[in-house]
Formats: C-alpha cells, sequence, structure tokens
C-alpha cells in the first residue's frame, strides 16, 4: 500500500484547517512546524487535489511506556530487563470539519499504522500509543482495536497485530 500523504510544508494552507477542537487546530496553526525542525514529531498531512485544502493530519513521534502499564498477557511475552518499552506515538490525528465523516480518519489511521510498520523494521517499536483527546476519539480508536492502557488513558495496539495488516 502506497502512503496517502506527504510531510507537512511551508506550502500547505494550514490556517484554513479547522477540526473543531482547539487543541487540535492550535497545533497545526502554531506548533507543528517548530516540532518538525526540533525532530520532536513528524507531520503528516493529505491534502485535497481539487480545492488544495488540507483534508487532515497525523503526527508520529518516538515513545516509551512502562512495562507496568501493559496488561500482563503482552507482559509476559517481554523480558524483565525492559522497565521501559519503545513504542511510536501517534500524538495527534485531526479531519478538517469539511471533510469529516467521510472516511479520512480510517484512511489517516491506516497511513499512520503502516508507516509505523515499516519504521519499526529499522528502529524497534512494540506497538503504536495514543492519548485519545475525549470519549469520541476513544470510541474512534476503540473501533480499530486498541487497547485501554489502564491507570493511563492512553491505548495501544501491538505492532505484532499491525504486522498482519500488512503481511
Amino acid at each position: 500500500m502506497k502512503e496517502i500523504t506527504e510531510n507537512l510544508n511551508s506550502a500547505h494552507r494550514k490556517k484554513e484547517f479547522s477540526c473543531g477542537k482547539d487543541m487540535l487546530d492550535d497545533y497545526l496553526h502554531k506548533q507543528a512546524n517548530q516540532d518538525i525542525k526540533r525532530k520532536l514529531s513528524a507531520c503528516f498531512v493529505i491534502n485535497d487535489k481539487e480545492t488544495d485544502l488540507l483534508k487532515g493530519y497525523y503526527t508520529l513521534a518516538n515513545n516509551s511506556i512502562s512495562q507496568e502499564l501493559i496488561p500482563s498477557e503482552f507482559q509476559k511475552k517481554l523480558p524483565n530487563s525492559y522497565k521501559s518499552i519503545p513504542t511510536t506515538l501517534l500524538g495527534r490525528l485531526a479531519i478538517d470539519n469539511r471533510f469529516q465523516k467521510k472516511g479520512i480518519g480510517k484512511l489517516l489511521l491506516i497511513d499512520a499504522l503502516k508507516r509505523s510498520y515499516e519504521i519499526s523494521k529499522s528502529v524497534g517499536s512494540f506497538a503504536v500509543v495514543v492519548d485519545p483527546i475525549d470519549e469520541e476519539a476513544e470510541r474512534f480508536y476503540d473501533k480499530y482495536g486498541f487497547i485501554k492502557l489502564p491507570d493511563s488513558g492512553k491505548m495501544f495496539l501491538p505492532m505484532n497485530t499491525i504486522k498482519g495488516l500488512f503481511e
């Protein structure tokens, strides 16, 4: 599967993006470029070819979670020497209001999982982790098989599960 997104750059019309959630809009408008320059995260966008508007975006970053947070059925497969487990953080995922309810979120998620899986072949990553912004986001990730991490509000999808999607 070919990625449907491209790296955010200065030619993209960020200021016109509005998903209805200030935190996600403000991030794209004010912070994404600095995070990219500082190598804190990578931001990927899907652009509408006809209008040149951003349909949506997501961010990826290296991350780790405490082994104690991982459910026991997964913990028993991990060596005890790892107190912190390497993961990939899907930090933000947002769809512009004009393009919501058209399957763009699913497309962006698939793209993010594919990128994360490909990266995990070169840099260790046990899972993709998300920290849902609200209940609506939690339901979205739950629908695609993400598992709640106890006591953190975060959710994860093991890389072995993701591998099954693409191999």
